[in-house]
């Protein structure tokens, strides 16, 4: 017999996974296969094994989850680290300082979310914030999306059309509408809300760190 195939099942004998063998004596697992496939004893490794292995998945998935944390959490702070040097050649720019307001009032300022979405009703608001993603932030007008909130009276097409216009936002870059029933049958918003947003993490990050450098800026 071949002195790595009595290697090999000393190893399996001691309850050594076929990953675990391949890796020491460099035998391709195939080979190990067909070696024990009609040991019967090896069978009953490869259950308990099995068992093991399952029974230490949540743990291994725990594990998992911590090392992702801290990846994205250490990518998160690159991010930050970035904004706070951008910050001091945008902070004095008219639109960035209007753009972070509206943001500050009126969007969505949750961390847990990587979305950066402002909804208001007043197409100048809405104009003034796509023009800070756009021109402040440079960000690419593709990658700026909107949606409204209209009332089941309300033409969606003809509703389009005026945020289009009153905004410069594109009709491409539009998604699909939502309608909902107002409580009051004649007290409503001629022209629904208007919902801009970028799904951008990076973005989220450094608007979120710009604010809050504003923040102390205006509490000296």
């Amino acid at each position: 017999m071949r002195k790595d195939k009595i290697r090999a099942y000393e190893l399996r004998r001691q309850e050594k996974s076929y990953s675990e063998i391949s890796q020491v004596l460099n035998i391709p697992k195939s080979t190990l296969t067909s070696w024990f496939k009609k040991e019967e004893w090896s069978k009953t490794i490869r259950d308990k094994l099995g068992k093991e292995q399952s029974f230490s998945w949540p743990k291994k998935l725990a594990a998992i989850q911590k090392a992702n944390k801290a990846r994205w959490g250490k990518l998160h702070e690159t991010y930050r680290n970035a904004g706070e040097k951008e910050f001091e050649s945008l902070k004095n720019n008219p639109l960035f300082i209007a753009g972070l307001m509206l943001y500050w009032g009126e969007g969505n300022n949750s961390p847990k979310y990587s979305q950066v979405k402002l909804a208001n009703s007043d197409p100048t608001m809405i104009r003034v914030f796509y023009n800070f993603l756009k021109e402040a932030l440079s960000i690419q007008k593709e990658r700026i999306f909107v949606w409204l909130l209209l009332y089941p009276d309300l033409n969606d097409e003809m509703q389009k059309r005026f945020w289009n216009k009153a905004t410069g936002i594109p009709v491409s870059q539009f998604k699909n509408s939502i309608f909902i029933k107002g409580r009051h049958p004649t007290k409503r918003l001629s022209y629904g809300v208007c919902n801009i947003y970028i799904n951008s993490r990076e973005i989220k990050e450094k608007v979120l760190l710009w604010i809050n450098l504003y923040q102390k800026l205006l509490a000296r």
